[in-house]
């Protein structure tokens, strides 16, 4: 019953090991993600193909009671329910744990919100833009003003929904521990899983709040290195010969404390190694030239001349793609990490192309198995195998405006 990203992700990544994931949309126009970007030629957009891939799609109008029981019988029936509605709104449709588990007492359920089924905050909305500001995430990346500090402007935002897919898989990770549970205790208590976008993005934040609790530091935005890691960041290159006026840039992951060495010699300033300069943070206090040092290197030379010398010493190394890139990459190519999935019936539509499958399983078949549905083209054939209705029956509820 998710919508939009967080909790149809979560279906999703379920749905690509196997799980049978059926989805309810309301009538009409269905989850608003199908129109959200850019638009294919059914007016359908191709990133609802991919993230409702290997879904059943089923259109309940839940607004009637006849569709929250229809809603309450396919839950009855279903291992685990997946939601990311504002916490409440089950419980107000008489679809919520305490109305469901009474007939099904071992029915998981996987409730993904901005800020928790429980707390002051609990009813408030909460969007992944605003639950990444409230983790701290926000104030983190963009750019330090060099007195304060803190942000210099606003904060970067990743041009991705972040917090909902790394809720989604906070969600889908909480299910499988759930089913793991209940299969290994051998019981019949269902069991909540309570995702918090807040939450799963503070799983991200890495030491910064041990690290200020213990020292009082409060980390602060930091372009495109991390703080007290040295040396990992973005380096100038020279421009392509297609495209002079374009910048480029190569990242360099020399952090290890050999691998450093190796750079050095590589740019030609092994002065810059030696006891000063041995570990990690030995190498902090010395940030600015250990930077200056790389740049004033890379400068000298293209993105692929940079990357054909790191890789021969064995200096993790990467340029900065484009997708267009990402989808012609050899190494992606070579792993089947991208996909084209069929669109349409037998006599006319085209292929997408989405993210494979992933992890890598042995015995998972990485290719979905078929794209996002259009809206409603399992309700028949879901209602029917189901719950067992008539033909009749499925024609009366749609005549009423029940199911689409």
């Amino acid at each position: 019953m998710g919508q939009l990203i967080a909790g149809p992700f979560a279906g999703q990544l379920l749905g690509q090991f196997g799980a049978e994931v059926i989805k309810v949309e309301p009538p009409r126009n269905g989850d608003p993600l199908r129109v959200w970007r850019e638009l294919d030629e059914d007016g359908t957009s191709p990133w609802f193909r991919s993230i409702a891939r290997n879904k059943k799609s089923v259109v309940i109008d839940m607004r009637k009671p006849e569709g929250r029981d229809l809603v309450k019988q396919l839950a009855i029936k279903s291992d685990v329910v997946i939601e990311n509605f504002k916490p409440g709104t089950l419980e107000r449709w008489g679809l919520g744990p305490a109305d469901l588990r009474p007939h099904n007492p071992s029915l998981i359920f996987t409730r993904v919100s901005g800020y928790g089924q429980t707390g002051p905050w609990a009813p408030r909305p909460g969007y992944a833009s605003v639950c990444e500001a409230e983790s701290g995430f926000r104030y983190i990346n963009g750019f330090p003003d060099p007195e304060s500090q803190g942000l210099a402007g606003p904060p970067v935002r990743p041009n991705i929904s972040l917090g909902d897919s790394i809720a989604g898989l906070h969600a889908a990770f909480g299910t499988v521990l759930a089913l793991l549970g209940r299969q290994r205790q051998s019981t019949q208590a269902g069991t909540t899983v309570d995702v918090s976008i807040v939450e799963s993005m503070l799983n991200l934040m890495e030491g910064i709040i041990p690290e200020y609790d213990r020292k009082g530091k409060t980390r602060g935005p930091s372009g495109s290195s991390v703080t007290g890691i040295v040396p990992t960041n973005a380096y100038p290159c020279l421009p392509d010969s297609s495209a002079p006026l374009i910048p480029t840039y190569i990242v360099i992951g020399a952090n290890g404390d050999s691998i450093y060495n190796r750079l050095m010699e590589v740019v030609k300033r092994p002065d810059l190694t030696g006891p000063k300069y041995e570990q990690n943070h030995h190498r902090v206090e010395r940030q600015i030239e250990i930077e200056e040092a790389i740049s004033n290197w890379t400068r000298q030379h293209t993105v692929d001349e940079v990357i054909e010398v790191m890789n021969k010493v064995g200096v993790p190394v990467g340029r900065v793609v484009t997708v267009k890139e990402v989808v012609e990459g050899e190494q992606i190519k070579a792993r089947g990490a991208v996909r084209d999935v069929w669109v349409g019936g037998e006599d006319k539509g085209w292929n997408v192309k989405m993210q494979g499958t992933f992890p890598v399983l042995d015995g998972v078949d990485p290719q979905p198995k078929w794209a996002g549905p259009d809206l409603g083209f399992h309700t028949d054939e879901v209602l029917m195998s189901n719950l067992g209705l008539s033909s009749d029956a499925v024609t009366k509820l749609r005549t009423e405006g029940v199911i689409g």
